[in-house]
């Protein structure tokens, strides 16, 4: 290995010297519209915009105002200084009066890196405070990745902790008026340290805040996605990520793995946006002078891969021709684990095998998914399966720990999740009434901001074909885990949908255009996702209406102006709009015209409890029945009486279609 680094030498200090030399990360977004000059507008924006830094420490980071026509805020990042916080301000109010003159409305994100500050100054001649604004995008593109990087890993690795740090930043903080942020910093496999700050505007909801953030992430994977950091920005949320601690926003960071990496210069030199373009330059200045430095760098970074390649040896015998690594388990392991396939430690059983809880020698408890012989896999296939679900991370996913395939045996190795999965609760009449408003509530969004991350987030569109009750685990807290991938399809992302002529999945909860033409997308997994949240609210199984379904017979009584008539009773003492509102979704995602379908985007944003927004009227829901093409040989009744807490089918179509 020693010798490959030594090969490799010059680009990593080629690479090393790239990230020393220092810059600013700013942008300035001007407006189209202009006013006439040397009128009452102009006199009171230059009146307003320079009592901003005065007033934003005394409103403790947040300050919005308005004066004649012209209105302004000014945001400080959390934790500021006070007279850097000013500084900034000040600093971007002047800049935006000479830079956007005459232009009714801009904005002005400031962030330099020697100012250990960043702040906000907006103005506009509307009022829109409060209102998400998505338009007027600023991107700042950093330094190009070294030629020899591995885009998809790093694409993976870096989706997963921009999810994390969204789900952070858009809680709100109500102990402090500045509410939404979050920083994070994360060991990717090819650098040592990734830092990460997200921000948006207090005046903003949470499901506001969590969409502008999630729309910065995209667009920066779009346009920077072979880049070495980005900063993506709109009028109403921030975000950036680098390879060094930038503006001093992460030194109470308990997690550091690797020592501070020095700015890198930018080698775009224009800002991207609708409007008017501006990118002032900083004068680039080497911080690193001679060649005692790079000696340093070098030996540090030769232990660091010695000490790797020693962890690694321990734990990892496979290696993809990609270099990405998988943890394998020795089948010795799982057997002491599950004392051989004890019967006393069976969870359950589904169409593609057994699931057994087992611990491992360190006390943690896992379950163990052994795969039938037979179950339509190969070795490629699972060793496929395996690298794709082991790069997702998210709270609302399953978590595969990883895998053995030794002689005749094909096992999957999950955490344990205690409360078993959700039909245990709903359909049980001496548990569903554990199962309360808020509990339900907690479970349908979480299972939607899993689908979400599949669909969109993760960088894999990924269609998991057979979403139901019985796939929805939950912890100990009743957090809900998307489970059992086993049907799932990988799409590019320039993908949006797919065609076959072997249906899999649970009849009743597919789509009627899957059922009936064999085609799938990410509206096929809205649609189960509907028929899921509609048992949920009623408590009653989508079998048990067999002559229309669930969705027809709901659909009908919403017509009927009864959808009160479908919620479960023991949710009567509460909040009733709020229940109909959730019919209301569920409905719109079983729409029969898949283009009419939400996607699971649309629905989080609908889900947000402290939203406004107007929802659409539903249209009819699908009425699905059996193809005749469909053979009777396909389907499979599960007599285990919901056992398994990864599959269990009431009524499953199991030919599988091989990735």
């Amino acid at each position: 290995m020693e010798k490959s680094f030594l090969f490799h030498l010059p680009c990593f200090l080629l690479f090393f010297i790239l990230l020393t030399i220092s810059g600013v990360h700013t942008t300035f977004i001007c407006g189209d519209e202009n006013f006439p000059l040397n009128t009452t507008y102009g006199e009171n924006l230059d009146a307003l915009l320079p009592t901003l830094e005065s007033n934003v420490i005394r409103e403790r980071g947040f300050y919005n105002a308005s004066r004649g026509g012209v209105y302004a805020l000014a945001l400080c990042r959390k934790h500021y200084e006070e007279k850097a916080c000013r500084r900034c301000v000040d600093r971007a109010s002047r800049n935006l009066l000479t830079q956007c003159q005459g232009k009714t409305e801009a904005y002005h994100w400031d962030s330099e890196n020697d100012a250990n500050v960043s702040c906000l100054v907006r103005y506009s001649n509307v009022q829109k405070f409060g209102e998400l604004k998505l338009e007027q995008v600023g991107n700042v593109p950093h330094s190009s990745l070294p030629p020899s990087s591995n885009l998809t890993r790093i694409s993976l690795e870096f989706s997963a902790m921009a999810n994390r740090t969204v789900e952070v930043a858009s809680t709100a903080d109500e102990s402090s008026v500045l509410k939404y942020y979050e920083v994070s910093s994360a060991e990717f496999t090819d650098t040592p340290e990734v830092y990460m700050l997200m921000q948006c505007t207090p005046d903003l909801s949470s499901s506001d805040c969590n969409l502008c953030l999630r729309e910065n992430v995209r667009y920066n994977q779009e346009h920077n996605r072979d880049r070495v950091g980005g900063t993506v920005s709109r009028p109403s949320c921030f975000f950036r990520w680098d390879l060094y601690r930038f503006v001093g926003a992460f030194d109470n960071l308990e997690r550091v793995s690797a020592p501070p990496r020095p700015p890198q210069p930018r080698e775009d030199s224009r800002v991207k946006k609708k409007g008017r373009i501006f990118q002032p330059w900083s004068v680039v200045v080497v911080v690193v002078p001679t060649f005692i430095n790079l000696s340093v760098f070098v030996a540090f970074v030769l232990a660091y891969h010695r000490m790797r390649r020693r962890i690694y040896a321990e734990i990892n015998k496979n290696s993809d021709s990609d270099g990405q690594s998988m943890l394998s388990f020795d089948l010795g392991m799982i057997l002491i684990a599950t004392d051989e396939f004890s019967p006393e430690n069976k969870l359950g059983q589904g169409g593609f095998g057994s699931v057994y809880k087992g611990i491992l020698p360190s006390g943690q408890d896992i379950a163990v998914k052994r795969l039938a012989r037979g179950s339509g896999q190969g070795e490629l296939e699972f060793k496929n399966e395996v690298l794709l679900l082991t790069r997702l991370q998210h709270r609302n996913l399953v978590k595969l720990l990883g895998f053995c395939n030794e002689g005749n045996e094909e096992i999957l190795v999950y955490e344990h999740v205690p409360n078993s999965s959700l039909d245990h609760f709903i359909f049980d009449e001496d548990k569903r009434w554990l199962l309360t408003w808020d509990v339900r509530y907690r479970i349908i969004e979480g299972v939607a901001r899993g689908l979400l991350y599949l669909h969109e987030d993760s960088q894999l569109r990924i269609i998991h074909r057979d979403l139901k009750a019985s796939n929805i685990l939950l912890d100990a807290e009743m957090n809900p885990k998307v489970a059992d991938f086993g049907m799932a399809r990988l799409f590019n992302m320039d993908e949006t949908r797919g065609e076959t002529s072997r249906v899999v999945g649970t009849y009743g909860y597919m789509a009627p255009e899957y059922v009936r033409h064999g085609q799938f997308s990410a509206k096929s997994d809205v649609y189960s996702f509907g028929v899921m949240l509609l048992e949920i609210i009623s408590g009653e199984k989508n079998k048990n209406f067999e002559a229309e379904g669930l969705p027809a017979f709901a659909w009908k009584r919403w017509i009927e102006g009864e959808p009160k008539s479908i919620i479960d009773p023991y949710l009567n003492e509460n909040p009733r709009n709020e229940i109909i509102k959730l019919i209301q979704i569920g409905l719109l995602c079983v729409q029969e015209n898949a283009a009419k379908r939400p996607t699971m985007n649309t629905v989080i944003v609908w889900l947000a409890r402290d939203g406004t927004l107007t929802i659409p009227k539903p249209t009819e829901a699908a009425f699905v029945t059996l193809p005749l093409s469909v053979k009777p040989a396909d389907i499979s009744m599960n007599n285990l009486e919901d056992k398994d807490p990864f599959s269990v089918d009431d009524v499953s179509i199991t030919a599988l279609y091989p990735r």
